[in-house]
């Protein structure tokens, strides 16, 4: 009797169809309970594991650098299985991308309400303080910006040509507005505002250094109410505003 000849086709429609199985449970397990189903519930989960996701993968970032860091380290700080990362965000760039992007909105939307028809005083107060909680509250998302720049901008580049400085220039021209109409003293608006990143950025970027010197572990809530304090009187005295 005649060998039994091999059926390839069978075999490939049987791998092909297993791979497919393989992806399916991999989508399965990434995407969120009920994501399917749509509705205000799957949405708020989703939203949920994607703020959990970038809060730990600023950890990793601060703590690793964009290279050292890796998605299983995120994804354990996180708290979720390691496919969500890559459901969400697709790939560790991306990710890095999307915690420098979230950061820079964050710094972003205080300066809203520095318009021309605001009251100097009361707006420049308003930036500074949640500038300073800002950076008590993500000082890890600081950190990440932090050596992103320190590292040639290499992600945020175009971002920073693009998105900050034409933001920068009318907040520029607001200032220079005021002090046109006698409402502050002279001062070099730019620089104005680098000097309050630099001076409300410290206080996440070099934390360590700063409770090494107050002889701290961390600072505390009434601490914090101190700095912020301080830094908001600083600014506005040198601005003519005390």
């Amino acid at each position: 009797m005649a060998a039994a000849r091999p059926q390839p086709r069978r075999v490939a429609v049987r791998s092909r169809a297993k791979r497919a199985d393989a992806v399916a449970t991999l989508r399965e397990t990434a995407r969120p309970r009920g994501a399917e189903e749509g509705g205000a519930q799957p949405r708020r989960k989703r939203l949920a594991h994607e703020a959990a996701i970038i809060q730990a993968a600023e950890r990793v970032f601060a703590g690793a650098g964009f290279g050292g860091a890796t998605m299983a380290e995120i994804a354990k700080a996180a708290g979720l299985p390691k496919p969500n990362l890559h459901y969400y965000f697709g790939s560790k760039k991306a990710l890095y991308r999307a915690v420098l992007e979230r950061t820079l909105r964050e710094w972003l939307e205080p300066a809203d309400c520095i318009v021309a028809t605001a009251e100097p005083r009361e707006a420049l107060e308003r930036y500074i303080r949640e500038k300073m909680r800002l950076s008590f509250a993500r000082p890890y998302a600081s950190r990440v910006w932090a050596n992103e720049l320190l590292h040639g901008a290499p992600v945020l580049r175009t971002t920073l040509v693009r998105t900050l400085r034409p933001l920068m220039r009318r907040k520029v021209a607001v200032i220079d507005q005021w002090i046109a109409e006698g409402r502050m003293a002279p001062v070099d608006s730019s620089h104005l505002f680098f000097t309050i990143w630099a001076a409300t950025q410290t206080y996440a970027d070099f934390e360590v250094q700063i409770c090494a010197v107050l002889g701290c572990a961390s600072l505390e809530r009434a601490a914090q109410a101190r700095a912020t304090q301080h830094v908001v009187s600083l600014i506005l005295r040198g601005c003519g505003l005390s």
